[in-house]
């Protein structure tokens, strides 16, 4: 049996740990294990002489110490979905080409039993075309922002969630110190769980989420109630995803060609708005790929590893087609047809919600 690994998409903490996973339990069954790195950039670019040409042979050695470690020794990409390839033409103009083709061929040559997608929402959609191509596919979920659907908890978001709240923490003494209103922009597109979560635990004054669209009136009503009780400072934390009532996200870049719409700014928007209504000093922040990066929390690496393995469990019995889910407190398995294409978003009565209303977070709404 030859299985292969790919880890697409941003990278999140966790990644190694699924790596190894994969590798240590393939191999204690006898198995081959290959990396395909760069998303599957590796095999979709450069000369292939060689069927195994772009894959990186994967032993017990080569995945030795590397469960604490940030990032992927695989790397990731964005930019490499083999439905959607960027093509560019003479005239520099680029479009879109479909080399799915290509990589289920080169998939059969290099006669692989199975491939492990490590991703997000998006790898996983590629991984279910792929799947109606005929490539066994067993996925694994990741993402910081904790918005796959199907399960409780993707790895890498634990992490994330510390390094905003410790950064939270860490507003308070400057802002309460100049007596500011600190705004802190976070990552979460669509789905607000890591401002959500670090918001509450960081005891931020307001928290702007994608899923309550926000009155900057209430934002500003918030931080003047405090600045009536005596707390002349304010901590609002924002996801990149949030948006006013009747307005629309803020963009760094337009989706093109071969690319992904890019959020940012959201942060700086709302921090103009507050010094101008206020007249309070305001300061904005975007903690930004930070983020993404450093050791996994033990958490994170638990879970991770539970990933890995049962992935490799689902492979050896068979279940192919499918995705590995948290379900607390267990590890299952269910059809990359029932995840893809949704959104695991905070419910508007999440418990969360409701704890940070009792303590008098405001939500702008």
């Amino acid at each position: 049996m030859r299985i292969a690994i790919s880890t697409g998409g941003g990278d999140a903490p966790g990644l190694n740990a699924v790596i190894r996973a994969v590798v240590l339990s393939a191999h204690a069954r006898g198995w081959e294990c290959f990396g395909v790195r760069r998303g599957f950039r590796s095999i979709m670019t450069g000369e292939r002489t060689n069927p195994l040409d772009g894959f990186l042979a994967l032993g017990p050695d080569e995945v030795r110490g590397i469960t604490h470690l940030g990032g992927t020794i695989l790397g990731a990409s964005s930019h490499g979905n083999p439905f959607r390839w960027p093509k560019i033409l003479e005239d520099g103009s680029v479009m879109e080409v479909d080399r799915s083709d290509e990589l289920v061929e080169a998939f059969r040559k290099a006669e692989i039993g199975a491939l492990v997608v490590i991703g997000g929402d998006g790898s996983l959609k590629i991984a279910y075309e792929l799947t109606k191509k005929g490539v066994p596919i067993v996925g694994v979920p990741k993402t910081i922002d904790n918005d796959v659907y199907g399960t409780e908890a993707t790895f890498g978001f634990d992490t994330a969630v510390s390094t905003a709240t410790d950064a939270i923490d860490k507003l308070h003494s400057t802002a309460e110190s100049h007596d500011r209103v600190m705004v802190v922009e976070l990552m979460g597109r669509y789905a607000g769980w890591i401002a959500l979560h670090s918001g509450v635990s960081g005891s931020a004054d307001v928290i702007l989420i994608p899923e309550i669209p926000f009155s900057i009136d209430r934002v500003c009503q918030k931080i003047m109630e405090r600045e009536s009780r005596g707390r002349r400072f304010s901590i609002v934390v924002v996801a990149e995803g949030a948006r006013p009532q009747g307005g629309d996200l803020v963009l760094q870049d337009e989706a093109g060609v071969g690319r992904v719409e890019r959020l940012g700014g959201i942060g700086a928007v709302v921090a103009e708005e507050i010094a101008t209504r206020t007249g309070k000093e305001t300061r904005s922040l975007v903690l930004g790929h930070l983020q993404r990066g450093g050791s996994p929390t033990t958490f994170d690496r638990l879970l991770a590893l539970r990933f890995g393995a049962a992935a490799v469990g689902a492979i050896a019995s068979g279940r192919l087609g499918t995705v590995v889910v948290y379900a607390p407190p267990e590890v299952k398995v269910v059809p990359l047809a029932d995840v893809v294409g949704k959104q695991r978003l905070v419910p508007l009565d999440s418990g969360i919600i409701q704890t940070a209303r009792s303590l008098g977070t405001s939500f702008g709404d």
